[in-house]
């Protein structure tokens, strides 16, 4: 499968026909939408604009949202039209998030991840205090509340939990490191997300441990591809591992609820 054909295949499976644990799935003639059955902030994950209408589509989807008193991420990707969608989404006062790159791996049997041995600092995460200790890993890490994730985490791990697999690294019972994996429904892609080290803990390959043992999870899934939005930072391994960039993605946070 060629860049394109894999691109294609991802905006089919992860955006146009996604559908979110704990969400309810909208298509209208411009935008796919989520809005959360938890009062969360919803997702705008896919959109079909023009440089004609998308001022007044990127309005009316603000005004929907204000209406249901919560706000919402418009994810953006380099391909999507028009070329200036981002700038459009800031002039309206979105908040756009440092430019993410979207990175896919094809996972084969031969890849070292697929036989990797697992060491005795990595523990799977399958409980409330687990989950908590990770947000607050990631509070600290990132110096922000994730107190909504946190909530989400855990109520999509009870309501399904064979869809969404969450690691630690342990030095003896202090949690070091962690990272997550959502197995997406009626998709050949399992998604990757977090790979938080405490700054102490660096350089000692644990971000590498816990892609190992979400490739190799979703290997005995049979799931087809791994990705991921990854930060500058996280790029060079991950190309290290296989993995190969797509395209690029913008988190846009729509503005306050006044």
């Amino acid at each position: 499968m060629n860049q394109t054909e894999m691109l294609d295949l991802f905006d089919k499976e992860l955006r146009k026909n996604l559908r979110s644990p704990g969400s309810r799935r909208e298509e209208t003639e411009h935008v796919v939408r989520h809005v959360s059955l938890n009062g969360e902030r919803g997702l705008i994950i896919s959109s079909n604009v023009n440089e004609e209408n998308a001022e007044r589509v990127i309005r009316e989807e603000m005004n929907y949202f204000r209406q249901l008193g919560v706000g919402f991420e418009w994810k953006v990707y380099s391909y999507d039209k028009p070329e200036n969608l981002v700038e459009l989404l800031e002039q309206e006062n979105f908040a756009v998030e440092p430019r993410e790159a979207l990175m896919v791996m094809e996972i084969k049997e031969n890849h070292p991840f697929v036989t990797w041995g697992e060491s005795e600092h990595l523990r799977e995460i399958v409980d409330e205090k687990g989950i908590r200790e990770m947000i607050a890993l990631i509070d600290f890490i990132w110096d922000d509340s994730h107190e909504e994730l946190g909530n989400r985490l855990w109520r999509d791990k009870q309501n399904d939990p064979e869809s969404l697999y969450i690691y630690g690294i342990y030095n003896g019972d202090r949690l070091v490191s962690a990272a997550w994996m959502y197995f997406e429904d009626n998709s050949s892609f399992a998604s990757l997300w977090g790979g938080s080290t405490l700054p102490d803990y660096r350089g000692r390959g644990y971000y590498t441990e816990l892609l190992a043992v979400r490739a190799k999870k979703a290997f005995e899934r049979g799931y087809s591809f791994l990705t991921v939005d990854a930060r500058p930072t996280s790029q060079p391994i991950l190309e290290k591992h296989g993995f190969s960039r797509l395209t690029y993605c913008y988190g846009c946070q729509s503005p306050e609820l006044e």
